[in-house]
């Protein structure tokens, strides 16, 4: 049985269709994605992160966001320029962490202050072991008489002597 709304819904579709409104759609004779797979009930969620990329650890409670944090430390400050600026880097996560510790929320998870010193010492380690990386190709380079970054190339030319 079809009430009146019902019959004036199924009169716009219908002369919607004949305008040709539903031709071209985007997807249209496409398969729909995700057909196949198990019911997922956060489905929208992920497509919402997908969608707007935005980054699934923002979802995640605050204390294994810092913990998170404190993984990704020595890659975070493995490019910063001057010693200063990985302490500075260090103490403000640091910050984060005692102010969450003073007002814990979400899951109990052990997370510590990260230990300065102990991050600025890998930060040198790092630089000194990238320097001399960077020396020893150099010097592979110059020897195999191939010009050397910031060094020019003198080339003769066949009929010019010396």
């Amino acid at each position: 049985m079809t009430t009146s709304w019902d019959a004036a819904v199924e009169a716009q579709i219908r002369s919607a269709q004949e305008r040709g409104e539903f031709d071209n759609l985007p997807g249209a004779g496409k398969p729909i994605p995700g057909r196949g797979l198990p019911y997922d009930e956060s489905w929208w969620i992920k497509s919402f992160l997908e969608r707007e990329r935005i980054p699934g650890d923002l979802l995640l409670p605050t204390p294994l966001q810092l913990r998170r944090r404190v993984e990704r430390l020595p890659g975070e400050v493995r490019d910063l320029p001057t010693e200063e600026s990985v302490r500075a880097a260090v103490t403000a996560l640091n910050r984060e962490i005692v102010d969450f510790l003073r007002a814990p929320s979400g899951p109990r998870v052990v997370i510590r202050p990260v230990n300065v010193e102990e991050t600025v010492r890998v930060w040198r380690d790092e630089r000194a072991r990238a320097a001399a990386e960077r020396i020893a190709t150099a010097a592979t380079a110059d020897s195999a008489g191939v010009p050397v970054r910031g060094q020019r190339r003198r080339w003769r030319l066949p009929w010019r002597r010396r």
